[in-house]
């Protein structure tokens, strides 16, 4: 097998245990993820928006 493909799989199976055995944390973890896109987001449209209105 190919490392990278088991360096995969590791990986998706360490984020299997970590949602079952630690639902609570697992769900904080992914609300900050989408919180920090969110703002990401938002932080460049209002620079894109700056560009074009100026």
């Amino acid at each position: 097998m190919n490392a990278k493909k088991i360096a995969g799989l590791v990986g998706v199976a360490l984020v299997i245990f970590f949602v079952i055995s630690q639902p609570a944390n697992s769900a904080g973890l992914v609300t900050s993820i989408v919180h920090w896109l969110r703002t990401s987001a938002e932080s460049v449209i209002a620079f894109v928006s700056t560009i074009f209105k100026g």
